[in-house]
């Protein structure tokens, strides 16, 4: 089950679109979740994008999450407000807290928007890279929507990957793109590889005895490790209580497992930044230096046995122009399931 084809874009965009019509998502709506999920995948993110088809359609179904959501916003001052994203996809609460952020961003230099009542949004450098279009960096953190990891030394899992995405935007070289978990491994790397068939290094998951685990198909009897190891949970808390707690969403013992409950109503946390990078230097000059730390970086002599430094960003900015002119590869395994909810769905298959 490891074989893969390519899907074109356009195609993929226009097959999410049709899903989620057919559950009676208002046109709009469905397109923006269509053009999001592809831009997923089109950057590598194989754990984020058609792969959570099916559970977002399943969710949707079974009363989780609506498809028409009152986004609203809660609490508001000059540069920062609080939106409720009445339990709609995350894709579109965040869309509009990206897009209000960078609003008041204009004035105000920098503007900081929070959300609950939100859903899982696919990766977090989807609404980081939203600024750099207004020449605004952007930074995104979200709680994670299922607890994999337990507060260091302990095994309770009480916290998530609660990842964080930074952008700077560059002249003539890549975007620098920051985007990970603060655990080893996103979750979705250990579904895609169950998927595959594969096992996972060791590191990404221990057992509650300490051991590693490499099976991903037994992920659920494991825990994530963290990034640098008390370091990542401490960065994983913080994240947690700054876009779950002072949201007013989940976080520790409240988050709703997003795999395994569908129909509770997850009150997912995120906050999204856009800082106008003219509120502190001349724009094109402040990119031009990006470009020259880039080349900097790229420049450093290597350690023995490593071929080349790279920046974040850049493996993205690579993925994103091969699979714009190749298509998205799409495994057997996610193939076959694909097919499947297109036949439930009454919609053409992919």
């Amino acid at each position: 089950m490891t074989e893969k084809r390519n899907v074109k874009a356009d195609r993929l965009r226009s097959f999410i679109a049709s899903a989620f019509r057919a559950c009676d998502m208002p046109q709009y709506n469905a397109a923006r979740m269509a053009e999001l999920m592809t831009e997923a995948d089109i950057g590598g993110q194989d754990g984020h994008g058609v792969f959570r088809l099916p559970q977002y359609i399943g969710r949707i179904r079974a009363g989780g999450m609506s498809v028409d959501p009152e986004i609203k916003i809660i609490s508001e001052r000059t540069a920062t407000a609080l939106l409720d994203g009445g339990n709609g996809p995350g894709h579109l609460v965040m869309s509009r807290a990206a897009e209000l952020a960078m609003e008041k961003a204009k004035t105000c230099g920098v503007a900081w928007v929070g959300a609950r009542y939100s859903n899982h949004a696919g990766p977090a450098f989807l609404y980081a890279r939203m600024p750099l279009a207004r020449n605004m960096i952007g930074l995104y953190v979200a709680v994670g929507s299922a607890n994999h990891m337990p507060p260091w030394g302990g095994t309770d899992l009480l916290l998530s990957t609660n990842p964080i995405s930074v952008a700077i935007p560059s002249n003539t070289r890549p975007a620098i793109v920051l985007d990970m978990a603060t655990t080893v491994a996103a979750y979705g790397k250990v579904k895609t590889a169950a998927d595959r068939g594969e096992t996972m290094p060791e590191g990404w998951m221990i057992d509650k005895q300490g051991q590693p685990l490499t099976d991903p198909r037994r992920s659920g009897e494991g825990l994530l490790l963290p990034i640098g190891g008390p370091k990542g949970y401490g960065l994983s808390l913080i994240f947690g209580l700054l876009a779950g707690t002072l949201n007013g969403a989940a976080f520790g013992k409240d988050v709703v497992d997003f795999n395994a409950d569908p129909k509770a109503t997850t009150n997912t946390g995120q906050f999204v930044i856009a800082l106008d990078i003219a509120a502190f230097a001349d724009v094109e000059a402040f990119k031009t230096q990006v470009d020259e730390i880039w080349e900097e970086m790229k420049s450093s002599a290597l350690l023995p046995g490593v071929d080349a430094i790279r920046l974040p960003g850049e493996r993205l900015a690579a993925t994103t122009a091969e699979r714009q002119a190749n298509g998205i590869p799409i495994p057997q395994a996610l193939g076959a399931r694909l097919d499947a909810l297109a036949d439930d769905l009454g919609i053409d298959r992919l």
